[in-house]
């Protein structure tokens, strides 16, 4: 069984009208998530918004969550940075709020060679007793973690997923196939979410979990019970949903959906820019067969 079940949500972080966290919001988002499809839950990830946190911010969203969800989730600390030693500091503090697991991104920015992700993602595994998930997004890191440096960093035994979001399933399947026993490997892309796991993977840490949670479980659960028809069914129904969620840089239009679902997330911190007229049109084309009533979270409380 996958360390973190098959369904990990990328959460995004509610904020106030003035920027603030909104703590009492994220607790009853993280409840929902749980209670709609969610085994994980990616605290201060980049869909929550990580560039624009301080450090003070993570660790008290990761407390809020831990909080809330007890047991029903892991919960997992986006720890990651291109400053190793700010990323074990970090690490050391998210284990001391209760966080369950750590996620840690590919250095961005200043690119190291292979040999010194190695040593980063190495330190950052050192430093806790927490199992971690490496996230491999070269579109946005600018640095691709290559199968070879995965493979020996899976061998660390507290390394244990990957978040594979290269967008290669050549590069996913040959990960997937030389893996030891018990690394997982997640898709970090909805629309290949099903794909992934047709070559070895395990699930999919999910934007488009925030409105179809239910759905993503359901067609994961149909692949591995043999009923591909069913998965597929539900993967093609989810396509166009995919194809809103990311049509603008996430998390702008999954915040601006989970609004529409009664949630007052606010919107994204600058620079994140607010969705167009015409963009909003699009995505509420988008999220159409999700609007029903029955999958609708309870009214926006009042302040």
């Amino acid at each position: 069984m996958a360390h973190f079940g098959s369904v990990v949500t990328a959460m995004i972080t509610p904020m106030r009208a003035d920027g603030s966290i909104d703590h009492a919001e994220a607790a009853r988002l993280a409840g929902w998530l749980c209670d709609h499809g969610s085994s994980g839950l990616v605290v201060a990830g980049t869909t929550g918004e990580s560039p624009t946190l301080e450090d003070a911010e993570k660790l008290k969203l990761v407390e809020t969550v831990v909080a809330e969800v007890g047991s029903r989730a892991s919960v997992i600390a986006n720890a990651g940075g291109n400053d190793t030693r700010h990323s074990v500091e970090l690490s050391k503090r998210a284990e001391a709020a209760g966080a369950r697991a750590l996620l840690a991104v590919g250095p961005y920015y200043n690119k190291p060679p292979q040999a010194g992700m190695i040593e980063h993602f190495t330190a950052i595994a050192d430093a806790t007793a927490l199992p971690l998930m490496i996230y491999n997004i070269p579109g946005r890191s600018a640095v691709n973690v290559l199968p070879e440096t995965l493979l020996r960093l899976a061998s660390h035994p507290r390394i244990v997923a990957v978040k594979e979001s290269s967008g290669d399933l050549g590069q996913i399947g040959e990960i997937a196939s030389r893996a030891p026993q018990g690394f997982d490997v997640y898709s970090g892309d909805d629309h290949l979410a099903l794909p992934t796991i047709a070559i070895g993977g395990c699930g999919v840490v999910s934007v488009a979990s925030h409105i179809a949670g239910d759905d993503i479980k359901e067609m994961i659960e149909a692949f591995f019970a043999g009923d591909v028809a069913r998965a597929t069914t539900i993967h093609h129904r989810l396509l166009p949903l995919c194809r809103a969620l990311f049509a603008v840089t996430s998390p702008i239009p999954v915040k601006a959906a989970m609004q529409r679902f009664g949630f007052a997330v606010g919107r994204c911190r600058p620079p994140l820019c607010e969705l167009t007229s015409e963009q909003s049109r699009s995505l509420e084309a988008g999220l159409i067969p999700w609007l029903g009533a029955a999958r609708t979270p309870q009214t926006v409380r009042t302040r």
